[in-house]
């Protein structure tokens, strides 16, 4: 199973501050061993939302882009992970091994999400659209 692992923003992430280099080591390491452990898919750190933007779409009519930054910090995403692990009781333990930042000045949270996988649909064609998907960026690599 596939899951998604958000690191909520804080008023720190939010304010571009950077952890500091020894926060970072202790990070690489505990990256490090999800990639021994062999559940790394993917993960990395974003920039604080005022780089970013959100697009609405409107039940009816167009589209519009509202540009960063957004105003609730614990509705926001600081960065991820997609681990591949046998189960949400895995992802946990895992979680709750990730390093505590240093001179935290409010409580942080970690979301953890369940990917949804084409066997999680019923439709024997959308397998077959993802199966080709994959094998797609497979070829990429």
């Amino acid at each position: 199973m596939r899951f998604m692992i958000l690191i909520k923003a804080n008023k720190e992430s939010e304010a571009g501050i950077m952890p500091d280099e020894e926060y970072i080591g202790r990070m690489m390491e505990f990256n490090e061993e999800l990639v021994k452990a062999g559940m790394w898919v993917a993960g990395e750190g974003l920039h604080p939302s005022r780089k970013g933007a959100r697009v609405k779409f409107p039940v009816k009519g167009e589209p519009t882009v509202i540009d960063g930054p957004f105003a609730e910090t614990k509705e926001l995403v600081a960065g991820y992970w997609i681990w591949e692990v046998p189960s949400l009781e895995d992802a946990i333990d895992w979680v709750k091994r990730i390093p505590a930042p240093n001179e935290a000045k409010e409580d942080g949270v970690v979301e953890i999400r369940k990917i949804i996988e084409a066997e999680d649909f019923a439709a024997e064609w959308m397998r077959e659209k993802e199966q080709h998907l994959q094998e797609e960026l497979a070829k990429r690599s």
